[in-house]
């Protein structure tokens, strides 16, 4: 299975075990079968201009990511039942809540994304 390891534009970490989801089946399926989001976790989830937290068992920082990975647009502590979209976007990342804050991520950040098999 493909594994990320994401880093803003300052080097911090943002996820070291991120997955993707680039079908059909992973994008619908997301995060619904998680029961929490450790840090350093993530799901990269592309393409896509959108996402819910529909059935979510918890909040999460998104990131709306253009083509190039710069940050469009942030939605840090989404919680359940929420709808979040940039039309703009490419892809999403969704990332544990206060993952944002806690590493300085901005709207305006290019990401870094290292591709791995775990």
């Amino acid at each position: 299975m493909k594994k990320l390891r994401i880093t803003n534009s300052g080097g911090r970490v943002l996820a070291d075990r991120a997955d993707v989801a680039d079908t059909s089946a992973k994008r619908r399926t997301g995060l619904l079968k998680h029961a929490k989001l450790d840090r350093g976790e993530g799901l990269w989830i592309a393409p896509t201009e959108g996402v819910h937290t529909f059935g979510m068992k918890f909040p999460i920082d998104v990131v709306f990511l253009s083509k190039a990975k710069k940050i469009l647009k942030i939605r840090p502590n989404m919680v359940r039942g929420r709808i979040a979209l940039s039309l703009r976007a490419h892809s999403v990342l969704e990332l544990p809540s206060g993952t944002l804050a806690e590493t300085g991520t901005v709207a305006g950040d290019v990401l870094n994304f290292e591709f791995y098999e775990g």
